[in-house]
């Protein structure tokens, strides 16, 4: 059985000729892969730090389930599909609506491995009966206000929590990170993250150094003297150890919030599997279904034993893009790197002290992101707002997420927020499609078709994109 770990050396192994490509099943020298694999570890840094530290998961135990669940998506697709697979930032808005219920860390791992499992039936349909299915159920104006809702329902939490604890440090990491996305070019502006991250860490420190303690809301809620930066916690922590494991729990009122990010996780999958599709020449539409159910199962394994969900990374893509190879070694490499981060608590104590402030800066732009990948699903699928079959559900479904507006059906039993908001979208739609007109019901395109690309045939100064592979 191919498992796809064999592979031919490229060339001589050092730099691949002008034009060329290293295709999934190629690899450079081993010095030089490991390099690659190292580079994949830091464009995921960001998000996969900080997704974990905004759900109050573990950070030590997510970088190396992250790393599991690589391995375990290469196995699956047998090596066609490279992607690096890390914390999905799609539940952190689920996290904080599940513990502003009352619920704790196993509670939100419980609710969220129920989504793996439905994640990974959603693959085996796809593959059972091809890519229409997820048209069918959710087209583009559905999935692209599902996401925008899950992003958007984030707001509260980035101007109630994190920004009033440090709201200027809060306000140049947002200035940093916005200008080392836009300016910067190539790998750098992949991990412009992660780098408004290092920029906000090193300010706060600077900071307490200059000014002293600052008297804001902690990361309790309480309003005290406290230092920007605390890491006491680094020193106690040991060089080499496991990170904490904890079970799920199961409630359905968590469960009901969790799983409309179903819809999220299958559009980041369709997009991705169809942009590495494009970029390698090697069509994956026959791969889409084992991707997504790869997913669900990788999700799984990591909450149960107390981990964060996970997804494949757009950061990851884009190095791809940027360097134009395409090996999955540099994906076990990567993967491998993420395993030995994992056993070293001091790392982990170092990600968990990240300020309030500078997380405020971070997540204004994040979230924000999040939902306006919905925006991108619309575009890409050329969705007319001025068809009010479009148009009623999205806004109504958006409003309710957005607002977190809440219908309470019994005293133990009520929806709210994200749950609600999609649950009007996808119903809405299509009870307002049974009894439309004619002339409003217009054939979509397909969801496989991408929600996200990389052109990297266009020129980077010209504002006319390179035309996209023909599926």
């Amino acid at each position: 059985m191919d498992l796809g770990v064999r592979w031919k050396l490229h060339g001589d192994g050092r730099t691949p000729a002008p034009g060329a490509v290293v295709r999934p099943d190629e690899r450079l020298s081993w010095p030089r892969t490991v390099g690659l694999g190292a580079q994949h570890v830091v464009a995921m840094f960001g998000a996969s730090f900080v997704a974990p530290v905004l759900m109050g998961l573990d950070p030590n135990l997510a970088i190396m389930m992250s790393g599991v669940a690589t391995m375990i998506f290469l196995l699956a697709t047998r090596g066609r599909v490279p992607s690096y697979l890390g914390c999905s930032l799609s539940f952190v808005g689920v996290a904080a609506v599940i513990r502003a219920q009352g619920g704790t860390s196993a509670t939100v791992t419980g609710a969220i491995l129920v989504v793996g499992a439905v994640l990974f039936l959603v693959g085996l349909a796809v593959q059972r009966f091809g890519a229409r299915i997820i048209h069918a159920a959710m087209p583009p104006i559905v999935t692209g206000a599902v996401v925008m809702l899950i992003g958007f329902n984030l707001a509260p939490v980035t101007a109630s929590t994190y920004w009033p604890q440090d709201q200027w440090t809060a306000l140049l990491v947002m200035l940093f990170t916005g200008l080392a996305v836009v300016c910067l070019r190539g790998f750098w502006s992949r991990v412009a993250i992660f780098l408004g991250l290092v920029f906000g860490y090193g300010l706060s420190w600077a900071s307490d150094r200059v000014f002293g303690r600052i008297h804001s809301v902690d990361a309790s809620g309480k309003v005290t003297d406290h230092w920007r930066l605390d890491l006491s916690g680094v020193s106690k922590a040991d060089w080499i150890g496991l990170p904490s494991f904890h079970g799920p729990s199961f409630q359905w009122s968590a469960i009901l919030v969790a799983l409309p990010v179903v819809i999220a996780l299958v559009a980041e999958n369709a997009g991705h599997v169809k942009a590495v599709g494009e970029m390698t020449g090697d069509p994956l539409d026959d791969k889409l279904g084992t991707a997504i159910s790869a997913d669900g199962v990788a999700s799984m394994l990591s909450t149960a034993v107390g981990g964060p969900p996970n997804t494949t990374y757009s950061e990851n893509i884009g190095v791809m893009a940027a360097t134009r190879v395409y090996s999955t070694a540099a994906y076990w490499a990567a993967a491998c790197f993420a395993l030995l981060f994992g056993v070293c608590p001091k790392f982990g104590a170092v990600v968990a002290a990240i300020p309030g402030g500078v997380l405020g800066g971070i997540t204004v732009i994040l979230y924000g992101m999040i939902g306006l990948l919905g925006a991108q699903i619309w575009l890409n699928a050329k969705v007319d707002l001025r068809n009010p079959l479009n148009l009623v559900p999205a806004a109504a479904g958006i409003i309710i997420g957005v607002g977190n507006v809440t219908m309470k059906f019994t005293d133990t039993f009520s929806l709210s927020g994200i749950a609600l908001g999609t649950l009007v979208v996808i119903t809405g739609y299509h009870a307002l499609r049974a009894f439309a007109p004619a002339h409003l019901k217009k054939q979509e395109p397909l969801l496989d078709e991408g929600t996200s690309s990389y052109d990297t045939g266009a020129d980077p100064d010209s504002d006319t994109p390179a035309p996209r592979a023909e599926p």
